[in-house]
């Protein structure tokens, strides 16, 4: 209509010698009330537009909400048939519960007895074996306390023996280096005095010089009551050569140190009962026998004092 309009104008306007002045206004007023109804039209369609673009926002956010409401509802419908289907499965296990529960009640009370009774033997048994336990103890702590009387025993015995050792070393200074030697050993005292020192060869009598060693070791002795003492003596192993009242080295060993236990008998403090002689013969020699030094000292009386063991004994037996 538009276009209309301006064709009319334009012939209106090569005609303009042939139309009066009066139409001519009518027209141009005409083009002016078109030309606005134009424009009027143009932003009425342009606000068309607008709104036919946001209808489309909104269709289109419409319709993904409508999806997502969709998806949502396809999976509550899912839960709800496993939901569904759990149910009717408890209801089922219930009805067999239901069923069966006497039968369960039964058999539960039955092993709940059973429980009871093996966790009452299961008490007794802690009870027994906790007495036993505490028992024990007792005699542990018993048993630590002997043990500890029978270490200080051992100690006093230790140093009373190393006491005697000064004592015996002290008496017989005179005599060192003539083949007399003392010792300590494994709670023991040892007196070794070599053949030189007290016999001449092939004889059991004692010499002078001897018979003083002996002498002055019976004084320190006859100190030390509680002390058992051993006299054992010793040979090379040459055999014996001598008289016929010796039927060889053992019987002259033996001879040997009955002849040292006669001498410390002289001293009457000495009480006999503590002294013992022994021959060894050459069986527990202390050197080689191949060599003139090492039959040397083969040849000798071991004095072994050791400290009278009976309350140690006693000891033992306690613990």
């Amino acid at each position: 209509m538009f276009k209309k309009l301006l064709f009319l104008l334009l012939i209106l306007t090569l005609t303009t010698s042939c139309v009066s002045k009066k139409i001519y206004t009518d027209l141009e007023s005409k083009y002016a009330n078109v030309k606005k109804e134009n424009r009027k039209l143009a932003d009425t369609n342009r606000d068309l537009n607008a709104e036919l673009i946001a209808a489309e926002n909104a269709l289109a956010k419409l319709q993904q909400n409508y999806d997502k409401t969709l998806q949502e509802r396809n999976a509550l419908r899912s839960d709800y048939e496993a939901s569904q289907s759990n149910l009717n499965n408890l209801k089922a296990s219930y009805d067999a519960l239901e069923k069966n529960s006497s039968a369960s009640i039964a058999e539960n009370a039955k092993k709940n007895r059973e429980l009871l009774a093996q966790l009452e033997a299961k008490e007794q048994a802690l009870a027994a074996e906790n007495a036993r336990l505490e028992t024990l103890k007792k005699e542990l702590e018993s048993r630590s306390k002997r043990v500890a009387e029978l270490e200080n025993v051992i100690a006093s015995k230790d140093a009373a023996m190393t006491k005697l050792k000064d004592a015996i070393s002290k008496a017989l200074t005179n005599f060192e280096g003539k083949g007399l030697t003392v010792e300590q050993r494994n709670g023991k005292v040892y007196v070794s005095m070599e053949n030189k020192l007290l016999f001449e060869s092939g004889s059991w009598a004692v010499g002078s010089q001897g018979r003083q060693a002996v002498r002055q070791l019976g004084e320190v002795l006859a100190l030390n009551p509680e002390i058992a003492i051993l006299i054992e003596g010793h040979t090379d192993n040459v055999p014996y050569k001598g008289n016929d009242q010796l039927s060889g080295n053992w019987d002259l060993s033996t001879k040997r140190a009955t002849a040292i236990v006669n001498i410390l008998r002289e001293n009457a403090t000495i009480n006999p009962e503590n002294l013992t002689a022994a021959g060894r013969g050459e069986f527990a020699p202390i050197g080689s026998n191949d060599t003139a030094e090492g039959k040397a000292k083969n040849r000798r009386i071991e004095v072994i004092l050791t400290p009278k063991l009976d309350e140690i004994s006693k000891l033992l037996k306690e613990i």
